[in-house]
């Protein structure tokens, strides 16, 4: 497959595929890639493109420089007319939510999404790498949820990541108390999936990516769909979900290339056009 670059049209967000891997990468490396207006649209585009790319296996978000992201930049360059009336707090809430639509997009994505998390992830930063369905910290990385610090209340779903994560309890003291999450602490707690070194890390997060990229597409989406249908459902609704999902698994071409490489004793191979 062919790598290929994306006119993300700023330069605030870079947007490739390398090797399978739809890449989003931050790019506002001396703002340590504090959110700007201009990359919401970018992503959801992107995300929306790699969602049913034959050459994309996988999706992931990391940051450029020191930091994966230091959340929402209150200098991101939208500035109100003069003397236009301050939003109300339904028009607010109603902006917010528009660029929050990336943190749900990243969630829902039938693709498996990985946060490559290379610094610290703050607030909406945090939410983000939340978001992804996996997450791979350098060493010297850390979740900082801030808003506390601001006496802001949290946003692009940090708060729900956080719950379903670690539970409500710990969720809450993490939160009110502005704790800084070191990457060792965050894999114990279970809101990291693995941690490598500093040195290792721009080399290990795309070799951990390879390996996800690579996989049965359609049966990777089904297993996404029955975790987040686990979270949710009773057993009772979720078994006959999965039991469908399995039975749907069983006449994808996925599967078919899966039982030949048995029968024949070699490695399959899930890699499709592009």
């Amino acid at each position: 497959m062919a790598d290929r670059t994306i006119d993300a049209g700023t330069d605030v967000v870079r947007l490739e595929v390398v090797d399978g891997i739809g890449l989003i990468t931050l790019n506002r490396p001396d703002r340590r890639n504090a959110l700007h207006h201009e990359m919401y649209a970018p992503m959801r585009a992107a995300i929306e493109e790699f969602n049913t790319a034959d050459d994309v296996g996988c999706i992931v978000l990391t940051g450029e420089g020191s930091g994966f992201c230091a959340g929402g930049d209150v200098r991101d360059g939208r500035v109100r007319e003069p003397g236009a009336p301050r939003p109300t707090i339904e028009e607010a809430g109603a902006s917010l939510l528009a660029d929050a639509q990336v943190a749900r997009m990243l969630h829902e994505s039938p693709k498996l999404t990985i946060a490559a998390v290379n610094g610290p992830a703050v607030g909406a930063g945090l939410s983000l790498a939340l978001s992804c369905d996996l997450r791979i910290m350098a060493r010297s990385a850390t979740f900082i949820p801030g808003w506390g610090k601001l006496a802001f209340s949290g946003d692009f779903g940090g708060t729900w990541f956080l719950t379903r994560l670690v539970g409500p309890s710990k969720a809450l003291e993490l939160l009110v108390l502005n704790t800084k999450v070191t990457a060792d602490e965050a894999l114990a707690l279970g809101l990291a999936n693995r941690v490598v070194d500093d040195a290792e890390f721009p080399a290990a997060w795309r070799e951990w990516a390879d390996r996800f990229a690579t996989g049965p597409r359609d049966a990777v989406a089904l297993m996404k769909q029955n975790v987040q249908q686990a979270l949710i459902e009773p057993l009772s609704t979720a078994l006959a979900a999965e039991s469908l999902r399995m039975a749907t698994s069983a006449r994808t071409q996925d599967h078919k290339e899966a039982v030949r490489a048995w029968m024949d004793k070699r490695e399959p191979d899930f890699r499709r056009g592009g």
